[in-house]
């Protein structure tokens, strides 16, 4: 039955707009025209610049062909035109795929072909695997070279040949900057595509919406403390789950975007100190490169620097040197399939009154959801029943909200399987605390997180059976102060066969992404149940003693 509130108080163009992220940037061109958006290298772009070159690439798409539904990869570095693709692409309805500059050429094939990639852009650094991926993939994009002009003498990659039909400043060029974009159609559109590296077999599509973007970059101002006119240095890559949404995300707050090529000390600690960054995000190697940078390297700067990590909890001494080097780490957590991190661990100020084992227990806790997740919980995967707040009984950690992906691209089973009893399964597996903040206990997935990149230890199995001397062998998660986890194989050989060590690693590389591959190989017995399963819990007690 209807109400009163219902009669004649009906949407239209006035009191109900789609939510996107594309409005976040236009707000902040016309209120900050001449604010620096962008500053990469000797390079600084207003936000009437960026509003502009966005702009052009949506006007040069359009007139290539590209509209609602059509797949635009990107295999950029933290550059400007990734920034720019952000919106760019999503102002003409498509949907931006950006792919891992990690991977291989056979993943980055099965990605354009799943994809359907009708325009694909490069950056020079990584047109070698590209050319290789290009030509195993059944479709044929229009291929776009991105020519860095502040590609550092000092790079770690020199820049490869061109393998596309137009460079990018000349595409951006033929667009016009008068171009009229429109918001999407439905808020629960697709704006984007990031594919997941953590399962088995080929990788899944992970498809986010309009709607979930823009409440997530509303998310990410708050649990970051992003004041007005913020400066974010990109250290966490754009690629990884659209940099958990940060790039559209500086837009609300007008802030500043420092882009960073490659992850180096000095490179950090010059832009911290010459343009007065407040944010960072990224993985513990990151933390680790700061505090273990030379001394020649460092650089002093006044403003505290909020560093939001998202892996392994650190450790409480690196907890410790980040705060005399002047950040303050906040613990996130979360999944490619909700938009990066959605949960933290709010600290309460109470809490640093505690003794040292307390506060690091606290610490440990992945923590509560995001504001803009409606609901988090442990629960048994099988029967859904939510298991007891008593920081003890493990289930299966799980999400509902906005910021839960769509689901699976052209893979409606494992979306069935994800979305099982009207809850995300995260794979994790988990308990929950008195206070309503959860802690993992375990990966029912074995994932390995190394860096910042999930690590199928699965996969790196199926690499060394490959091997014809391996009977058998089990991957495991050791703890890195450096990349806060690396994969370390244990191998039982065959009888009469031998291997080394070297040997073993230098055939996973041939099949597998070097950081995938194993760190280290122990040759042993593989602990096995009655039945020949392997006891992986057996293995992590030997790769913690060891």
């Amino acid at each position: 039955m209807s109400s009163a509130y219902d009669m004649h108080l009906d949407k239209n163009a006035a009191n109900y707009q789609q939510l996107t992220p594309i409005s976040y940037l236009e707000r902040a061109a016309r209120t900050f025209p001449d604010h620096v958006a962008i500053i990469h290298g000797k390079a600084q772009i207003s936000y009437g610049e960026f509003w502009k070159r966005s702009l052009k690439l949506a006007s040069a798409l359009a007139k290539y062909g590209i509209g609602k539904g059509d797949t635009v990869t990107v295999m950029l570095s933290n550059t400007p035109p990734m920034l720019e693709a952000h919106f760019g692409v999503p102002m003409v309805k498509a949907v931006l795929h950006s792919l891992n500059t990690r991977l291989d050429a056979a993943v980055l094939a099965f990605q354009l072909d799943h994809a359907e990639s009708k325009v694909v852009i490069v950056d020079r650094e990584f047109s070698g695997v590209m050319r290789q991926a290009l030509d195993m993939a059944e479709v044929k994009p229009l291929v776009i070279d991105f020519d860095d002009p502040e590609y550092a003498d000092d790079a770690p990659y020199p820049k490869g040949e061109r393998i596309g039909t137009l460079d990018y400043e000349d595409f951006v060029a033929s667009g016009d900057e008068d171009f009229k974009w429109s918001m999407p159609d439905d808020e629960w559109d697709a704006i984007s595509l990031n594919y997941t590296s953590g399962t088995t077999g080929n990788p899944k599509g992970v498809v986010y919406h309009n709607r979930g973007a823009a409440l997530m970059a509303y998310t990410n101002t708050i649990h970051a403390q992003m004041g007005k006119h913020c400066v974010y240095l990109w250290t966490l890559p754009m690629f990884h789950c659209n940099g958990w949404c940060f790039p559209w995300t500086l837009a609300v707050q007008a802030g500043t975007h420092v882009c960073l090529r490659w992850v180096r000390a000095k490179a950090m600690y010059d832009a911290i100190a010459d343009y007065g960054v407040t944010h960072l995000c990224g993985a513990p190697i990151v933390m680790s490169t700061l505090l273990n940078a030379p001394d020649q390297d460092k650089r002093e700067f006044s403003q505290t620097v909020s560093f939001n990590t998202a892996a392994a909890p650190p450790p409480e001494a690196v907890l410790a040197g980040m705060a005399d080097a002047g950040f303050a780490v906040t613990h996130l957590y979360g999944l490619t399939e909700t938009y990066g991190p959605a949960v933290v661990n709010e600290w309460h100020s109470e809490w640093d009154e505690l003794d040292r084992p307390a506060r690091t227990a606290k610490k440990a806790r992945q923590g509560v959801r995001y504001a803009a997740l409606e609901d988090l919980t442990v629960r048994d995967p099988e029967t859904m029943q939510e298991t007891p707040s008593n920081g003890e009984t493990i289930g299966e950690v799980m999400f509902r909200g906005n910021i839960v992906m769509k689901g699976y691209l052209k893979n409606p089973k494992a979306t069935d399987e994800a979305f099982f009893g009207g809850w995300f399964h995260s794979g994790d597996l988990g308990v929950m605390h008195p206070d309503g903040y959860i802690q993992l206990k375990d990966r029912s997935k074995d994932i390995i997180i190394s860096g910042g990149e999930n690590i199928s230890s699965i996969e790196v199995e199926d690499a060394l059976y490959k091997h014809p001397a391996v009977a058998s062998c089990g991957v495991v998660a050791r703890q890195d102060d450096k990349w806060g986890e690396v994969p370390i194989a244990y191998v039982e050989l065959k009888p009469g066969r031998t291997a080394t060590e070297g040997e073993i690693i230098e055939h996973c590389r041939t099949l597998l992404a070097r950081f995938k591959c194993p760190k280290a190989v122990i040759f042993a017995e593989i602990p096995k149940t009655s039945t020949g399963k392997i006891q992986k819990f057996r293995l992590r007690e030997m790769a913690r003693a060891a």
